[in-house]
């Protein structure tokens, strides 16, 4: 399968900060890769090393490449990149809450990314924003598009988010953790919107999320970062059921399951390291229960693993 988005040892610095090392993932048209980790572990700037948004926050690709479709971002110019993003690449933002204007109404932000990206006139652009709040399950769309942001709830808010995300008819959603501050309830509707997406629109998703269970239940692939390394990576179903590196395994040991036993829930001891004070070798081992001499001094090198990679010294066996 052809990645539409391909990352090769990216490594990011924001000033002498090294923040990222060495990530390596992509994304093919029509499939959902989960990017996954506890805060800290690098999903967002992952995501805007991937949209070239790094040096809003002052950071830059210190090495690997990023190509979009087979076009080198780097070799782009700031021009170029403005281009794709709201076109070919949609953003979900993280907090609905904060990512609409709150003097503008509601259809007047989503008219405005048809009209600068596929250049419709004003009346073309209302057209696609109703027809998208209808398909986003938003009843009495027009009444929604004359709406002020603080009039509408939170899941109403995201879908308008995604509205704006898909108003350009992309090709890939960034989506950067979509059913943050949402209720389960609502959180279950965004995640199947998008999941409805990717299989009737054949987009490419990256869903990042901290979220386990929604990985489990929606992407086809799976990219396990910690510390800004890449963990583990390849497809849900075998990682779920005999994960290889024990990072992966502490994170779906934190799922709920129905019908758990009294302290079968655990928890993962200890924090993210600051980037000020990543460990030498790999990063996980002080929170690690197989970590070794060789783990503690190492950095571990990333190796096949299936049809998937993993990074550790002592993985766990294939089942």
């Amino acid at each position: 399968m052809t990645a539409l988005l391909d990352l090769q040892s990216v490594s990011v610095s924001i000033g002498k900060v090294a923040l990222l090392d060495g990530i390596s993932l992509s994304v093919a048209r029509g499939q959902i890769l989960g990017l996954v980790g506890e805060s800290g572990s690098g999903k967002s700037l992952t995501a805007m090393a991937a949209m070239g948004l790094l040096p809003l926050f002052g950071g830059r690709v210190t090495q690997g490449s990023v190509r979009f479709d087979g076009q080198d971002m780097a070799a782009m110019t700031e021009a170029e990149r403005r281009k794709l993003r709201g076109r070919r690449i949609g953003f979900v933002t993280q907090n609905p809450m904060t990512a609409l204007d709150p003097v503008q109404r509601i259809g007047e932000q989503v008219d405005v990314v048809s009209r600068l990206h596929l250049g419709l006139d004003r009346k073309a652009a209302r057209e696609r924003t109703l027809d998208l709040l209808t398909q986003l399950r938003i009843p009495e769309a027009a009444a929604v598009a004359e709406a002020w942001p603080h009039q509408l709830s939170g899941g109403m808010k995201q879908r308008i988010v995604i509205a704006m995300a898909l108003a350009g008819e992309p090709d890939l959603i960034i989506a950067d953790e979509p059913t943050t501050a949402l209720d389960v309830t609502v959180q279950a509707q965004i995640i199947q919107i998008l999941g409805n997406l990717v299989r009737e629109k054949g987009v490419a998703l990256m869903l990042i999320t901290h979220d386990m269970g929604v990985v489990a239940q929606v992407c086809d692939r799976v990219a396990v970062l910690y510390a800004g390394r890449l963990a583990e990576e390849g497809a849900v179903a075998p990682i779920f059921a005999a994960p290889a590196h024990p990072y992966t395994s502490a994170l779906i040991g934190c799922i709920p399951q129905e019908a758990m036993a009294k302290g079968a829930l655990r928890g993962i001891p200890g924090a993210v390291p600051s980037a000020l004070a990543f460990p030498a070798g790999c990063r996980f081992h002080p929170r690690c229960d197989r970590a070794s001499d060789l783990c503690r001094k190492t950095v571990p090198t990333t190796g096949p693993r299936g049809d998937g990679r993993v990074a550790c010294h002592h993985p766990g066996a294939l089942a």
